[in-house]
């Protein structure tokens, strides 16, 4: 007997839609900074907010990205049934000390930079599912924190190619909830690991670009839409160059998006930051989904919206040993009812 909520080879739809409820945003200067500065909920100039280590500054922006979306939705942490959440720290540190301090139930994620989208998912099938009323979710990342656990300490100034994207720091929170105002999420697409052999930790949009091409291509057939049923397509954290090799993948599949497709890591910087390919990490779709995204469906710019995050898995241990850097893309439709 087929799954009663399964929507072709990938794809769930949700009978009783989740509402995003509310929804915080905290960055820092240079997302500030940025074109969509004035939509988050606040701005750090301080990399360490003051704390001792960029570790503790992040997991300080994730707690407080967390209380201000429960604040906006008029609840306490005792109202919360689960936690799911995630970031790029070795052993999701910054999600599980937050999880501590607003002592919920926590179901940590790792999804790289997709675990914004992943996070929206799961928790709108556990909702869907009848197994809790009320989720919070949300995802991490902070340009320090990253960078020398995954490439070169900051303090080396290393040059960085024009392929390289820019960590966002910043934390994304987001309340789901059986009932309420605000927009809802209707499908997900749960994605494959794809592996175009791309072993460069200084080119993600590359090794991501094929997952995201695939979960897109995967929605619209299992969905049966074309991609102008959707006001906006659009990626975690692609960056310039991921972005054109994912549109033209797409092509190849059939579907033309061209129109209709954007990336996070492109809108949330602007030329003059020089940031190179664009910005990245879990922070990147996780700010701009609960700032930007989320305000333009409640003003009504936008009716339906295709999210996909995208996370490329890199793991320094990997990398050491030569392996390639695998994407991952988790799709979510939201939409403004």
């Amino acid at each position: 007997m087929a799954a009663p909520r399964k929507n072709g080879k990938q794809t769930v739809f949700f009978q009783s839609p989740p509402v995003i409820i509310a929804a915080a945003s905290i960055v820092g200067a240079m997302e500030g900074d940025g074109p969509l500065g004035s939509y988050f909920d606040r701005v750090v100039y301080d990399t360490y907010y003051s704390e001792k280590t960029w570790e503790k500054a992040e997991q300080r922006m994730m707690l407080e990205a967390m209380r201000k979306a429960l604040e906006k939705a008029n609840l306490q942490e005792k109202d919360i049934d689960i936690m799911l959440a995630g970031d790029l720290l070795n052993q999701i540190i910054t999600s599980s000390f937050t999880a501590r301090a607003l002592a919920v139930p926590f179901l940590g994620l790792y999804g790289a930079c997709s675990t914004m989208c992943e996070s929206m998912a799961l928790g709108a099938m556990l909702i869907d599912g009848g197994f809790a009323d009320r989720v919070l979710v949300g995802a991490s990342s902070h340009y320090c924190t990253a960078e020398r656990q995954y490439r070169f300490p900051i303090e080396l100034g290393n040059q960085r190619p024009m392929t390289a994207q820019w960590t966002v720091t910043g934390a994304g929170a987001a309340v789901l909830a059986r009932e309420g105002n605000g927009p809802v999420i209707t499908h997900a697409t749960i994605g494959k690991v794809v592996d175009f052999g791309q072993g460069d930790s200084q080119n993600m949009g590359a090794a991501m670009a094929p997952a995201a091409a695939d979960t897109i291509t995967c929605h619209l057939k299992d969905t049966a839409r074309l991609p102008d049923y959707y006001d906006l397509i659009i990626t975690g954290d692609l960056g310039a160059f991921g972005k054109r090799l994912a549109e033209q993948l797409v092509t190849q599949s059939g579907y033309d998006i061209t129109e209709r497709f954007s990336d996070c890591g492109i809108l949330i910087y602007n030329a003059a930051q020089d940031v190179h390919a664009g910005g990245s990490g879990c922070g990147c779709s996780a700010v701009v989904i609960c700032s930007y995204l989320i305000n333009q469906l409640k003003a009504g710019k936008y009716k339906r919206l295709l999210v996909t995050g995208t996370g490329a898995l890199l793991s320094p241990c990997s990398a050491q040993q030569g392996e390639t850097v695998r994407g991952i893309g988790h799709a979510v439709v939201m939409e403004m009812r």
